[in-house]
């Protein structure tokens, strides 16, 4: 089988689909810290190595293929669908594309753009200002457009996962982490005791969860 008849060696397809994505979260996102600009860089990166194996060449399968096809004689590991392998290991056999993981990755790449589009303009309108972002979003946690790359970058994996997705996927939200303790120390730098009671008010990747409204004196 040749790799065009398996959906693979489809280059422009490739590249198509990795500006396209990449140009989506640009358009939400538009970096201007150099922080800013080291989130999507490595967002960037991972779009490129899922869409290289995607529709390019399918390194995964073929350095797993002789396991694979030994496990699971069952499935043609040379189609183009084989590479929803989570569909493939839990015996989904209709269309993957209709599959539990493959519906979940939209739910987690949704939201995470979802998150994204909300953020960003929050923190926009406060770096021209130069001010805290604190309304919206910002009122909930302190790094939702991080948290916005881990939803997304988590949907892709669920969707189509290969070994070099899965390697670098727990490297990227470690280097978020990072990015985002080290934007704290410039925001403490800059605002000071302001930035310092924010941190100890808002949650930084996690929302707490929303309280009801006080007690009267009377019902207390």
């Amino acid at each position: 089988m040749h790799a065009s008849d398996a959906g693979y060696g489809l280059w422009l397809l490739a590249a198509i689909n990795a500006a396209f994505f990449i140009f989506f979260a640009w358009s939400f996102y538009k970096p201007l810290t150099r922080w800013d600009w080291r989130g999507f860089g490595m967002f960037s990166a991972f779009v490129v190595a899922l869409f290289a194996e995607m529709y390019g060449f399918p390194l995964t399968l073929y350095v797993l293929g002789g396991w694979l096809s030994a496990n699971y004689p069952q499935v043609n590991w040379l189609s183009h669908d084989a590479g929803h392998l989570l569909e493939m290991w839990f015996g989904w056999r209709a269309n993957p594309h209709f599959g539990p993981f493959h519906i979940a990755s939209f739910v987690f790449i949704g939201g995470g753009f979802w998150l994204l589009s909300t953020a960003w303009p929050v923190l926009y309108r406060a770096q021209r200002e130069g001010r805290l972002a604190r309304e919206g979003v910002y009122a909930r946690m302190r790094h939702p457009q991080y948290v916005a790359f881990v939803l997304v970058l988590t949907g892709f994996l669920l969707q189509w996962p290969t070994l070099l997705t899965l390697v670098s996927y727990p490297v990227l939200v470690w280097a978020y982490a990072r990015l985002a303790r080290r934007e704290e120390k410039d925001c403490l730098s800059r605002f000071g005791d302001d930035y310092a009671r924010y941190m100890q008010e808002v949650p930084a990747f996690l929302p707490r969860r929303r309280r009801g409204p006080a007690p009267s004196p009377g019902e207390a």
